[in-house]
């Protein structure tokens, strides 16, 4: 796992002119050794404790599904917050998403919604289907959320092309990855937003002498979009407490 980010020197600021005032800090103060796992979950757990509100729906969807058997694997309670708000930042009314899991990320976007709007959610698995609907149902959200059931590959080819989606976010197998982004593409309107997790893995993903399929199958992503004229993307790297990954972010042109 890499290293986090480094603080910058503490040397403080100077002006144009050169250096204003005495200078306060020792020489051994002036840079902060590298950051730890441990520093990013302490870090989560103060900005998560004054940010996020508790919420019964959200800690019960992760109850049952851990009582379930499913994978603790959902996003983050801060990476679920900025789906919300990223999908109702832009007016979301159509929302697709591949990887449904238990429903925990999938409450997020609903929410998102007005009350005519719709998630679609793609889930291979039948018990995980079972248990997203138990969760949102319990969320109160049942009718603005479709789950199909398959393989999300299959199922995002039979999905007609008008409407057009809002929002995508793409959190399922990563060998497929560059698949389902070129097909969420396709149904995405433009001025529209594909979200794809884990997209770092770690720092894997830049490591070449990482060839395992998943770290492959997002890297194939990346160097596809550097000659995609269709969308805009970045990535962002994130340090917390579920450790060093990050997402892309891009709009469709």
């Amino acid at each position: 796992m890499s290293e986090g980010p480094q603080e910058p020197h503490g040397h403080g600021h100077h002006g144009r002119h050169g250096h204003h005032g005495p200078h306060r800090h020792s020489q051994s103060s002036t840079q902060r050794p590298p950051t730890t796992p441990a520093d990013w979950e302490r870090s989560d757990n103060f900005h998560n404790s004054h940010l996020l509100r508790k919420d019964e729906a959200l800690d019960a969807a992760i109850q049952n599904s851990e009582a379930n058997g499913l994978p603790p694997i959902s996003v983050s309670p801060a990476a679920g917050q900025l789906l919300y708000l990223l999908a109702k930042s832009i007016g979301a009314k159509r929302i697709l998403e591949v990887g449904t899991l238990g429903g925990y990320s999938t409450i997020h976007l609903a929410r998102a919604l007005p009350d005519d709007g719709k998630v679609i959610t793609l889930e291979l698995s039948e018990h995980h289907a079972k248990v997203a609907t138990e969760n949102i149902t319990k969320a109160g959200l049942a009718s603005k959320v479709d789950i199909i059931v398959g393989p999300a590959l299959d199922s995002l080819q039979k999905i007609e092309s008008e409407p057009k989606f809002d929002f995508v976010f793409i959190d399922a197998d990563k060998i497929n990855t560059l698949n389902y982004f070129m097909e969420a593409k396709r149904l995405l309107r433009k001025g529209g937003v594909i979200y794809v997790d884990n997209v770092i893995r770690g720092g894997l993903v830049a490591d070449p002498v990482d060839t395992s399929e998943n770290s492959d199958g997002v890297r194939k992503l990346i160097l596809a979009l550097k000659d995609d004229e269709e969308v805009e993307g970045t990535t962002i790297g994130t340090a917390t407490g579920q450790g060093y990954d990050g997402f892309l972010y891009a709009v469709k042109k």
